[in-house]
């Protein structure tokens, strides 16, 4: 029998027998796990096939929000906001544990938008969608208000508005451990290398480092490769003769963000508007730091080979300078990182106009494809449930299997056997606090905060049957046991040490280069035990 790889999935099956399903999901971003979880949950058959680590890219790269793009009502997006507005309590209510409310203080500028604009951009904010957690926008004093004092004396003014926060990366996880639960196979260092309709069904090659190919026999295709959506549909996927199946035009931007020390000592976050007329953010993160972002640069190279350029560590630094009264050097940056948006071209020149939105598009010539193109993390749930509902449609499927998302949890976020009724998103997460403090009382406050937040109900998993400190086995790096190292690769499909510190968490930002080293080292490790067995 083969060996069980981290995360369920087997890492070897016979290439000469197809294995089939309903659908193939190619891309193990936000979207195609959220695709891969929702189809899962209507009863169909999922195979889900990420080249890299589970939202290795765009998907762990992002400003890290919830919102619904303030910014975007200039543009008169009204149908997105609206629709990103809608969403936001929903993913509260589902991951309340990896998502939580967060308040923006908007300076106000004179000289870049009049205080009636943004006070009428803040009422549509408000009204668009119906609001039950987050409070809505005010005025504030910067010059009596706490809020001001990290600012400039010439900020007087300001706005203060609502939207959340979300360990994304996180998210991804959460998305692929409800849909394998579900019963979809979730495979990771997987590359789909082809893809070739063969009447009704897919013929897909499936490649792994160091295991036998494996094809695929799939009723649907789903193409949610993100960065790579139209390579893979001219390198990869083809229709029966052999023509490729690109129909539309991604325009690859890059943005990039900085991780400096803290700047304010409140748990608020700034938005500051340039003389460029884009919008950067600077973010309370993980206790110690501000995170500041994001840049636009358009890409034109490969979208998995790309970091911060130091012009876009000196831009995000001069605009923030603009603002806090104690400016942001370069030399200030203990961290980066850059991710790249797959925006659907829509000819516009200035890339900040480009639409946030996505597209569905099907082709049901003769197997069904389904092409995801664009989209924003704030409507992962909504495109998957839509695109479910569109391959069900080009399947033939029951109309029984229907939408169920909405009123979901993610894997941790029902807090109801610890707390009780649930009243409230933000203060049932500190009530949770409180409950894991008392079952686990031997674990000091910050790693009871780290384990609530970062796995929520799910961290009897983690801690199984540990009754004290020693019971978690080595301290492999400060803050970061064995039992959390085992459980992230048996159950979450960390391979390495990059996944655990950058994606699964982000110790890496609190660790020394030494100390990651050791986790690379244990990783490796086992690595090396498992290959022996």
């Amino acid at each position: 029998m083969a060996e069980p790889h981290p995360g369920g999935q087997v890492s070897s099956i016979d290439a000469s027998n197809a294995q089939s399903c309903d659908v193939l999901v190619v891309g193990g971003g936000i979207n195609g796990v959220g695709i891969a979880r929702d189809l899962a949950g209507r009863g169909m058959r999922v195979i889900l096939a990420e080249q890299d680590d589970l939202g290795a890219h765009t998907s762990s790269s992002s400003t890290k929000l919830i919102h619904g793009g303030l910014r975007y009502l200039e543009y008169y997006e009204f149908s997105l906001v609206r629709k990103s507005l809608l969403e936001r309590e929903v993913l509260l209510r589902s991951a309340p544990h990896i998502i939580r409310p967060l308040r923006f203080v908007m300076p106000h500028d004179p000289s870049m938008r009049p205080a009636w604009m943004i006070r009428l951009g803040l009422f549509l904010y408000d009204h668009l969608a119906r609001r039950e957690v987050l409070p809505g926008s005010a005025g504030v004093d910067l010059r009596t208000d706490p809020l001001g004092a990290p600012l400039q004396e010439r900020y007087t003014r300001g706005f203060v508005y609502s939207d959340g926060w979300v360990d994304d990366a996180r998210l991804v996880v959460l998305n692929a451990l409800d849909a394998q639960a579900r019963g979809a196979q979730i495979l990771t260092r997987t590359r789909c290398a082809a893809a070739q309709r063969n009447g009704q069904e897919w013929m897909a090659t499936l490649q792994s480092p160091g295991e036998p190919e494996r094809t695929i026999c799939a009723r649907a295709l789903v193409n949610a490769a993100g960065p790579w959506a139209e390579s893979f549909l001219l390198d990869a996927a083809k229709a029966a003769h052999g023509e490729a199946l690109v129909t539309k035009t991604l325009r690859l931007v890059k943005g990039s963000h900085i991780v400096v020390p803290r700047c304010f000592e409140h748990d608020h976050a700034y938005i500051f508007q340039n003389p460029d007329r884009r919008i950067i953010f600077a973010i309370p993160y993980e206790e110690q730091f501000t995170l500041i972002g994001t840049t636009e640069v358009e890409l034109h190279g490969d979208p998995g080979d790309t970091s911060i350029g130091d012009d876009e560590v000196a831009y995000l630094c001069r605009q923030v300078s603009r603002y806090f009264t104690r400016p942001v050097k370069p030399s200030d940056v203990v961290w980066s990182y850059a991710g790249v948006r797959p925006l659907l071209d829509d000819a516009s020149g200035d890339l900040s106009a480009v639409t946030r939105d996505y597209m569905l598009e099907s082709n049901t010539e003769a197997a069904p494809l389904l092409s995801v193109w664009g989209g924003k993390i704030t409507t992962f749930r909504k495109l998957a449930e839509e695109a479910a509902d569109e391959i069900g449609r080009m399947l033939g499927e029951p109309a029984s299997r229907k939408a169920w998302t909405k009123g979901a949890s993610l894997p941790g976020g029902d807090l109801r056997d610890w707390i009780g009724a649930l009243r409230r998103p933000d203060t049932d997460f500190e009530r949770f606090v409180i409950a894991v403090r008392a079952r686990y009382p031997w674990l000091d406050a910050s790693l009871a905060r780290r384990f609530a937040r970062a796995y929520g109900s799910r961290i009897d998993r983690v801690l199984i049957d540990a009754g004290c400190r020693t019971d978690l086995g080595e301290e492999v790096a400060p803050g970061l046991f064995e039992a959390e190292l085992r459980y992230l690769r048996r159950e979450e499909w960390a391979c390495t040490a990059e996944d655990v510190l950058w994606r699964r968490t982000r110790l890496g930002l609190h660790l020394t280069e030494a100390e990651r080293q050791r986790v690379a080292d244990w990783m490796n490790a086992v690595d090396e035990r498992r290959k022996a067995a």
